[in-house]
């Protein structure tokens, strides 16, 4: 029985030029980065764009890549770094040029099937809301965050992409779980409006 070539095995072809190793990567990993992304940015058409430039980036630093390391968290390392680039330039942008629209109707969750519409719009609205103040969250905190509780990754798998020390993404989660809960409290008891 013929196994996939591992991630390392695929870097390694690709840093030699082989082409369609690096599609075989880029296959394996678009779909984990542009869900890791859409969350970071709050915005579906900056995550796309960001994974593209994720792409091109790790294309070209292929040759620089550890191959003790693993290789999806190199390529997360690489993806939070070109989002947060975007994320600059499109605050210099509004600066200067004022906002455009931010708010993305497009819900995070696709609600499932078997519940009534009005669950539907809860779960939406719900997951909108949940969206929206994870990206008011400082990237910092955002990525550690999302790292952890989203991509599933242990605190120092986090660390090793965020090359931070495994305290500093605990103490980040954990404040930014304390911020989301505040940002979220009028949501979660009506009564503290």
């Amino acid at each position: 029985m013929d196994s996939q070539p591992s991630d390392n095995v695929l870097a390694e072809r690709a840093a030699a030029g082989d082409e369609q190793a690096f599609a075989t990567l880029v296959r394996r990993h678009k779909d984990r980065l542009y869900r890791l992304l859409r969350r970071y940015t709050d915005d579906a058409d900056e995550a796309y764009e960001a994974v593209h430039e994720a792409f091109i980036a790790a294309w070209g630093a292929l040759k620089r890549y550890d191959p003790n390391r693993s290789f999806g968290a190199w390529l997360r390392t690489i993806a939070i770094n070109k989002a947060r680039d975007r994320g600059r330039r499109m605050m210099v942008r509004r600066l200067f040029f004022g906002t455009r629209g931010l708010d993305d109707a497009e819900a995070l969750a696709t609600p499932d099937p078997a519940d009534s519409a009005e669950t539907c719009v809860l779960q939406e609205e719900a997951a909108a809301r949940l969206g929206r103040a994870i990206a008011r969250l400082p990237a910092p905190l955002k990525a550690a965050l999302l790292l952890t509780a989203f991509e599933g990754m242990s605190q120092q798998e986090a660390a090793d992409v965020l090359r931070v020390s495994v305290k500093t993404v605990e103490t980040r989660v954990y404040r930014a779980r304390k911020l989301l809960t505040k940002d979220l409290a009028p949501d979660l008891n009506p009564s503290v409006r």
